[in-house]
Formats: structure tokens, sequence, C-alpha cells
């Protein structure tokens, strides 16, 4: 009474080992690719097309650079600094969200008002 069970995992076993063998030389491929630097100097290879070279690098800031560090986040709490959350117009004083956004960064709670920004409700 079990055939068809063990009948599909049979078949189920072959179709996902199949599709690994098949997905596996590209994605070896593609991850020694992105780890070449292309020469032996350690210098990277130059863009296919000269006229698309990258701009020079923005300095980044809280907003775009991510969620800041564990050591970040208790300096700004020590400091009485607020978390906005820049997506939301929302900002944390404390609690769950507080430096955890994708998108934010600390202000005191007078620039956020400012701001315009809100307070969450907790």
């Amino acid at each position: 009474m079990n055939r068809p069970r063990n009948k599909l995992t049979l078949w189920l076993s072959a179709f996902f080992l199949t599709i690994t063998i098949s997905i596996s030389p590209a994605l070896a491929k593609a991850q020694a690719g992105s780890t070449d630097t292309n020469s032996a100097a350690g210098k990277p290879a130059a863009p296919a097309n000269p006229s698309a070279t990258p701009a020079a690098p923005k300095t980044a800031t809280k907003a775009t650079a991510g969620t800041p560090s564990s050591s970040e986040i208790a300096a700004a709490k020590a400091s009485g600094k607020v978390w906005v959350n820049t997506e939301s117009g929302v900002y944390h004083k404390s609690g769950r969200w507080y430096g955890k956004t994708k998108s934010g960064k600390f202000m005191t709670e007078a620039e956020a008002k400012a701001a315009g920004y809100k307070a969450a409700h907790n």
C-alpha cells in the first residue's frame, strides 16, 4: 500500500537531484567570476564600456548605510537620540524597531519633530 508514496518520493528525489546537478556548474562559474581579481597585481578589470565608468563614491549616511551596529545603537541611546525610519516617517525612542529598520538615521527628538516625523505608537 505504500508503493505510490515510495514511488513519489523516488521521483521527487530524482527530480531535485537532476536540478541540482544542472544548476551547480552555473553557480560555480558565477562564484568564481565574482571573486576573480583578473590580474596578478590585484587590480580590478577595466569596465567593458569606458563611458560607463562609475561616478566617485558617495559618502554613506545612516539613511542609506543600512542598520547600525549594536555599539552605534548603544551610543545613540546613551546620548538620548531617537531612530527615525525615513521610509515610514516615524521615529522610535526605544523598543523593537530602535535602530533596526532598513532605512533610517539617528537624530534628536527635536530634529525629528522639526523634520516632520511622528512618534511611534508603542
